[in-house]
């Protein structure tokens, strides 16, 4: 399935409403094969997660693994004397990085100590020249620099971190099962938050969903940043992120084209076009 064909068939059915409608697209497309099945079970996997988030959530909090990963963090931030023995935990690093999504950096130690304690008020400073604005976000949050442990470690912080540190970990479970879903429920998040393409260029969870629903290839990173962004702002009107319509589309939207990355058909093309305009389309 090509992009063009995700987002149609995506949007259709997360504005319709009508799951009997987005199931017999799949399967005049597919006819049940296993990548229009694989399409319907990413879809389904994004309901059911946001219908019990909630309940799942407190659930992984109670996971024993989770409960000593938290435990261990809370020992740590509150016994901590300085913001370099508390970085220099590896266990208390791994947790606070995971609840901040950036789990996907807890193997580079020396640079989160750099980045989080770096002052973000002095655009020389390593925070401001990094590219994954994740690091900033994060130094800001906790002030590091400028604060020390005041910020982290009030009860309310230690207990947000816990909160969040259940939630990514219930997500990267989830995404075993239906890959690209972690990314999914993080870019429904943060969708509203966008306001310009440099925020989506820069934010890892953003810049995979949005080049991955636009199929956009990888290899545009290698491209001048002039190229990035008008190969996502031709594609997408970032105003649009503030719909939440819009926004649970375009999450569907990234699924299917996750599930189906390695399927493509030009008679399914012609097909799913045609079914889309005898539709009357879909968004315009």
């Amino acid at each position: 399935m090509s992009s063009d064909q995700s987002y149609l068939l995506t949007l259709y059915s997360g504005l319709s409403g009508s799951n009997s409608t987005t199931d017999s697209l799949l399967e005049a497309i597919y006819g049940g094969t296993t990548t229009g099945q694989s399409a319907q079970d990413a879809l389904q996997a994004l309901s059911n997660a946001e219908k019990n988030q909630t309940q799942d959530v407190a659930a992984t909090a109670q996971e024993p693994e989770v409960q000593r990963a938290v435990a261990a963090f809370t020992s740590a931030v509150e016994s901590a004397t300085s913001v370099d023995q508390l970085l220099s935990n590896k266990t208390a690093m791994d947790v606070l990085l995971t609840a901040n999504g950036l789990s996907d950096e807890t193997g580079y130690t020396a640079l989160a100590k750099a980045a989080l304690t770096s002052n973000v008020s002095d655009s020389s400073s390593l925070v401001n020249q990094l590219t994954d604005t994740r690091w900033k976000t994060m130094a800001e949050t906790y002030n590091f620099a400028t604060k020390g442990l005041s910020t982290i470690q009030s009860p309310t912080a230690i207990a947000a971190v816990a909160q969040a540190y259940a939630q990514t970990v219930w997500e990267q479970q989830e995404d075993q099962t239906t890959p690209g879903l972690a990314n999914a429920l993080a870019f429904k998040s943060l969708a509203s938050s966008v306001t310009s393409v440099d925020q989506i260029l820069s934010n890892t969870t953003l810049r995979t969903v949005v080049t991955t629903a636009l199929g956009i290839p990888e290899e545009i990173a290698y491209q001048p940043l002039e190229a990035q962004e008008k190969a996502i702002t031709s594609r997408l009107d970032i105003s649009k992120l503030q719909d939440p319509t819009f926004v649970e589309g375009f999450a569907q939207r990234y699924l299917i084209a996750n599930a189906d990355s390695s399927s493509t058909s030009s008679s399914s093309s012609t097909d799913l076009m045609s079914l889309a305009v005898q539709a009357g389309g879909v968004l315009a």
